[in-house]
């Protein structure tokens, strides 16, 4: 028997108030002073409480075929504890608005329990996690998972599934239905914005929790005569805008600390700009995703193709414009195909001149974009993942750099008065098995976490510029 709780009336209340578009005062306050973000040139990095500029390394946790009483059961301790071992800091955890609540109005207890455990994990081993409300081709009345049956308005249109390309059935008439009564009908706005007032509720003060990502890739209904992306900017800029602003708001009636992270269609993966209105929170982040589109049906990723500068090309206007932090929810590829390891070299490079994080899809053993064989080796070209970042600068990241073919790191930063604590660098031990040598212009660098973690302490000293270049013994 499955324990399920109601949601309570003032709950309900509170959605309904939001839902006017009108926030009590306690809703709009912000209780936590620190600053909580550094801008430097044309990016923005979330701080933490010493107004330390924060990068971000990882993995997806996703248990996609585990239902019902047996939810997440692919996800355990170990996975936290072997991600940290290797240097990295993030994980976005999937959930399921279906699992959750598998009824309107009765949320599971047990599920949220089970997130939490994950969350306690993470924090464990001092790894922070995004809860990602996850859909694909809209939920299980589709075959796949995501918003609960209940909350599925196809018309009775046909669907037909296409197995051998999944993603070709978020056109179907009625796929693309279901997404327009999801947005446009007053008790599914209701229901939506209610599952994350639920979720933010139960889970929103827990110290791992570093935000919400707040529905992967959403898609829409196409109008007659709509291409993909003449839809994806009428879609993102009206009813996307709105959607993201009001589930925002619900989350801010219980959580007032969290980050929001935001996607815009996947049409920025072809190098189209996002057209996203403005998203009025003092917390929101940017989570595009970067998938290469040839690689995704099968083909070899190409280095000479013109992928990765168009993308970089789209992707920065929108969060510059709005001083949002970027961290790229999802990114992958085969690891097998004959320029793997070009994919991931140019990838994490281009990552580090847009983005301040990122989490590989997936953590997980086996074949397809897995991190780890079935045997929970680390896949040959998926070992170029791990790489020495700065997870924690005390002042603005100037510049910074890996260099996979000679395993050369760099930092440039300057001191700030606001930036309290020690500069942190990760160099994870698979990067440099034999050891690794550290220059540091400016100042002396320490380490602890048995060598994986280089502090740099420059106290009292703002404005000062550091050099850190880190190097194969």
């Amino acid at each position: 028997m499955r324990l399920t709780s109601r949601v309570a009336p003032a709950a309900l209340a509170a959605v309904a108030v939001l839902l006017l578009g009108v926030l009590p005062a306690q809703a709009q306050a912000r209780p936590d002073r620190s600053p909580d973000r550094v801008t430097v040139g044309d990016r923005t990095y979330i701080a933490d409480g010493q107004g330390r500029a924060l990068q971000w390394r990882g993995f997806n946790l996703a248990d996609k075929s585990s239902r019902g009483a047996n939810a997440f059961a692919d996800i355990h301790e170990s996975d936290l504890k072997d991600m940290a071992a290797r240097g990295f800091n993030l994980a976005r955890l999937a959930f399921f608005w279906d699992d959750l609540e598998p009824s309107p109005g009765h949320y599971d207890r047990g599920y949220l329990a089970k997130m939490r455990r994950i969350l306690d994990w993470a924090d464990r081993y001092h790894v922070k996690v995004v809860l990602d409300a996850h859909q694909d081709v809209y939920g299980p009345h589709f075959g796949s998972r995501g918003v609960p049956d209940w909350a599925t308005r196809d018309e009775g249109l046909p669907f037909t599934p296409i197995p051998d390309d999944w993603f070709s059935e978020y056109f179907e008439p009625s796929v693309q239905t279901a997404f327009d009564h999801l947005y446009k009908d007053a008790d599914l706005r209701a229901a939506h914005a209610r599952m994350w007032l639920t979720v933010a509720s139960a889970l929103g003060g827990h110290p791992a929790l570093l935000g919400y990502d707040l529905m992967n890739e959403p898609f829409a209904k196409f109008l007659e005569g709509e291409d993909l992306p003449a839809a994806a900017a009428r879609f993102e800029s009206t009813e996307l805008t709105e959607l993201w602003n009001r589930l925002a708001r619900a989350i801010r009636l219980v959580d007032h600390r969290s980050w929001v992270f935001v996607e815009p269609t996947v049409i920025v993966g072809v190098g189209v700009p996002t057209q996203l209105g403005r998203i009025d929170d003092p917390h929101a982040g940017y989570a595009p995703h970067f998938y290469e589109t040839s690689m995704e049906t099968g083909a070899d990723y190409d280095p000479n193709g013109t992928f990765i500068p168009a993308y970089e090309a789209a992707i920065s206007d929108y969060p510059t414009r709005n001083r949002m932090p970027v961290i790229v929810g999802e990114w992958g590829g085969n690891p097998y195909v004959p320029h793997a390891s070009q994919f991931v070299n140019d990838m994490t490079a281009s990552m580090d001149r847009f983005a301040s994080g990122w989490t590989w899809w997936q953590w997980c053993r086996g074949g397809g974009y897995c991190f780890l064989d079935q045997t929970g080796a680390v896949k040959p070209n998926a070992r170029l993942l791990v790489q020495p970042y700065a997870r924690a600068v005390a002042g603005d990241p100037l510049a910074f750099a890996y260099d996979p073919a000679t395993r050369t790191y760099t930092l440039a930063f300057r001191t700030r008065d606001s930036a309290e604590g020690p500069t942190q660098i990760t160099v994870p031990r698979d990067t440099y098995p034999g050891g690794y040598r550290v220059d540091v212009k400016g100042g002396r660098a320490s380490w602890d976490d048995h060598g994986q973690t280089l502090t740099l302490n420059t106290r009292g000293r703002a404005g000062a510029t550091y050099k850190v270049t880190i190097s194969p013994r």
